[in-house]
């Protein structure tokens, strides 16, 4: 075999730094809460970061990206599921993570921008999916599991019903939350989140 063939393949072009990215997100949700949605640009962000506009066009095709990609960053630092030693206290734990996370200024200015941009853009809805909503959903899987393994919930033989009852899981704690949160302004403390996890976890008739 030859030298050529056996050495792995060079990436094209510079390589991505992480200190910039860093401080390219950073600065994307500094903008955000200063400015709003419609007067941040990528010049702006640029400035803020110490990083000249091209470096952000090699990462980014637009505003929309990199802001939703500034949410994620959010959500991946700040969302975990500790195990907490029931399923109850682990959903009430995650719900007050998020429904906190939700009341930073730059996750509400920068979520309720991108999903408000998505209603008319096909591309932008596959990229909040993918970077946001799938990756949160490894929590939904993660918490059913340790409920399996503890004898909590029934374990699914049919793959596909188990990944149709994560998704409902995870449209269930994350439409209550946001919708709470961020529509109806009313607060998410340790006693919403109780009565939450009680209702999700019996059925409506564990709160009669």
């Amino acid at each position: 075999m030859s030298s050529a063939a056996s050495s792995p393949a060079r990436r094209t072009g510079r390589p991505r730094s992480a200190e910039a990215d860093r401080a390219i997100l950073d600065a994307t949700r500094a903008a955000l809460v200063e400015l709003g949605w419609g007067k941040l640009t990528l010049g702006d962000v640029a400035a803020r970061a110490g990083v000249a506009k091209t470096t952000l066009y090699r990462r980014w095709a637009g505003k929309s990206e990199l802001v939703v990609d500034a949410v994620a960053d959010l959500f991946d630092e700040h969302l975990e599921l500790p195990d907490r030693g029931s399923l109850h206290a682990d959903i009430e734990g995650v719900v007050l993570q998020f429904a906190a996370l939700l009341e930073r200024p730059e996750t509400k200015t920068a979520l309720m921008a991108v999903v408000a941009e998505s209603t008319r853009d096909g591309a932008l809805r596959d990229r909040i999916r993918s970077a946001i909503v799938d990756r949160q959903k490894s929590l939904v899987l993660l918490g059913r599991e340790r409920a399996q393994r503890r004898g909590e919930l029934p374990r699914e033989d049919d793959a596909t019903t188990a990944s149709r009852t994560a998704d409902l899981i995870f449209d269930v704690i994350a439409g209550a939350v946001v919708h709470r949160t961020l529509v109806s302004a009313e607060p998410v403390d340790e006693e919403w989140a109780r009565g939450f996890a009680t209702l999700l976890i019996g059925g409506l008739g564990a709160t009669a």
